[in-house]
């Protein structure tokens, strides 16, 4: 049975963040994730998973000046120093939270950068964050994002992520497989799911087109959930999408799953 955690940078967005942790609890969620848990205190954020009940499933490392337009720099020449006191700095955070994986957004290519310099650079990175996190005891996952939404983002399919997991030979190294990203760059979303199982660290979900929630588009969510399901997998599904008409009314599609013996 798949188990539903509330992405609270996409989630109960009317609300100051701190308070996002309740509305959660109180819509049923018993996990969640975020972008970056950086803007507040370890043990501020520790307070609010503890008084809501709440598990940490996710964040993600720091990904450079992210109002700027940065979207992660693992991928960035010179770089290197800052995305290895980011791992770091993760480390910190995951542990006090009891956050078991953190994502690393590679970031967008460098206009004009050689190919070959920032792809090595890439698995070296990747290789370095992966060895520090396995001795913290925290999985490293990466995520392909598709180029519409961020166009010349690095890491934008499965069969990339798969090669830079091989690449760095790293057994502490995931797929952060999000179902609308997924749809957008390359579909056969349940034979991929089904052939990789073993390398997908954690799932997402929205719906396409608009990164809605399941039921507002093309993708059908009921038996790829029960596919998800059969397949025997154990992790938890991240809820990032945009509410269509408020998060509350949204959540109606959780309703009508459990109706089909899926629940929160």
């Amino acid at each position: 049975m798949p188990r539903f955690a509330a992405n609270l940078s996409m989630l109960f967005g009317e609300l100051d963040f701190l308070d996002r942790f309740k509305a959660a609890a109180d819509h049923g969620f018993t996990g969640v994730e975020y972008l970056f848990p950086y803007a507040y205190g370890k043990e501020v954020l520790a307070a609010a998973l503890s008084e809501n009940g709440l598990t940490q499933v996710l964040h993600n490392l720091p990904a450079g000046d992210w109002d700027a337009g940065e979207r992660g720099i693992a991928c960035l020449p010179d770089r290197a120093g800052e995305f290895q006191d980011g791992v770091g700095r993760a480390i910190e955070y995951a542990t006090t939270l009891g956050c078991t994986q953190v994502n690393c957004l590679i970031g967008k290519t460098p206009a004009g950068a050689d190919a070959d310099t920032v792809h090595a650079l890439v698995v070296d990175n990747l290789r370095f964050a992966a060895d520090q996190l396995k001795a913290a005891n925290i999985r490293l996952l990466i995520e392909p994002i598709n180029t519409f939404d961020i166009p010349g983002f690095y890491l934008s399919r499965t069969d990339q992520a798969l090669e830079l997991i091989r690449q760095t030979g790293s057994d502490n190294l995931f797929v952060q497989y999000d179902i609308y990203h997924a749809q957008r760059m390359e579909g056969e979303l349940a034979a991929t799911i089904a052939a990789n199982l073993a390398q997908i660290g954690h799932i997402q979900l929205a719906d396409n087109p608009g990164r809605n929630e399941p039921g507002t588009g093309e993708i059908n969510y009921a038996w790829l959930l029960r596919h998800i399901d059969s397949l025997g997998y154990e992790g938890w599904i991240g809820c990032e999408y945009k509410p269509a008409a408020g998060t509350s009314a949204g959540l109606g599609w959780i309703e009508a799953l459990a109706a089909q013996e899926y629940a929160i």
